[in-house]
């Protein structure tokens, strides 16, 4: 028989799906609270009432996820699930607080994002193309890179992509990101075009999902990044690539090529512009860094 704690995560994950949360964010919310339940369950012992929770229990199996070599990015998604959960308890006032609310998140690193130039996105994306003669190279997968590099998605709003969100006359996409938040994005006349000999070698499948699989369903985002690392080690070598490394491409050679951050922003559908103030930092490393490679002065230092 299940513990109350374990039947109150069943009744949140309901909830979420109910609320259509993303399938990605069901997926992860799910994981996340399965193991944190299985933390609070030591054989032989049941998991405490949610409302007996407090922070210093969560703070210790803060610093359990810590000691198993968890990323502070994962710590913090682990947490916000908790966070989530809880909130949603106390909204239906079988909580009288929200102890996650009072642990601090693990501090992130604030480190660059490695951005390809645009010769390597380049060199990557007409790899996927016809012409390429490479066996990965369909129709799809060349849709898939274009509306990467061309759009700026995020590899959930990809495969989120329904045929009613496309509007290829005028040349504009409807995506739904984080938080459900929807957005029109510009695509490009190469990235339609790839779209188009997709959709016309696709055809009138009763899946409504843009892009599919072998077997006529929805892609999944796990399917995306091996396509992506398979594709990209074969045009360059290099099988670090991941779809969110195009996104990061993308923001960065827009700016390069003096596109306004306000308008970079909207793009990406970022909510707070200092997440895309990232890439002016990433901008700037590479203007120095081709100042230091060319100037003749640039190693120098001044004589005594």
């Amino acid at each position: 028989m299940s513990s109350r704690l374990e039947r109150e995560v069943e009744s949140f994950i309901a909830e979420l799906r109910r609320e259509n949360a993303s399938p990605h964010t069901v997926r992860s919310y799910s994981s996340d609270l399965a193991q944190f339940v299985a933390y609070f369950s030591p054989p032989g012992e049941e998991p405490p009432a949610p409302e007996a929770l407090d922070t210093l229990q969560l703070r210790e199996w803060l610093g359990w996820l810590h000691q198993q070599g968890l990323s502070p990015v994962s710590m913090r998604r682990k947490l916000a699930a908790v966070r989530s959960f809880l909130q949603f308890l106390l909204r239906r006032g079988e909580l009288g607080s929200n102890a996650a609310a009072l642990v601090q998140s693990p501090k992130l690193l604030r480190t660059l994002p490695r951005v390809m130039n645009p010769d390597q996105a380049n060199a990557i994306v007409d790899g996927a193309g016809p012409d390429s003669g490479h066996h990965t190279a369909t129709a799809r997968n060349a849709a898939i890179l274009e509306l990467l590099y061309g759009c700026g998605v995020r590899v959930s709003e990809l495969v989120g992509l329904n045929l009613e969100d496309l509007d290829l006359a005028g040349r504009w996409i409807l995506v739904r990101g984080k938080g459900r938040k929807e957005r029109q994005v510009p695509i490009g006349s190469k990235a339609a075009a790839a779209l188009e000999r997709y959709l016309a070698e696709r055809g009138p499948a009763g899946e409504t999902a843009v892009f599919l699989n072998h077997r006529g369903g929805r892609l999944t985002d796990r399917a995306v990044r091996q396509i992506v690392k398979r594709l990209a080690t074969l045009a360059t070598g290099d099988d670090s690539v991941h779809p969110h490394s195009f996104r990061h491409a993308y923001a960065t050679h827009l700016l390069a090529s003096g596109a306004d951050l306000r308008a970079i922003q909207e793009l990406l559908g970022h909510a707070r512009l200092s997440t895309t103030q990232r890439y002016t930092q990433v901008a700037l490393t590479e203007v120095m860094a081709a100042y230091d490679k060319a100037h003749p002065r640039a190693g120098r230092k001044p004589r005594n």
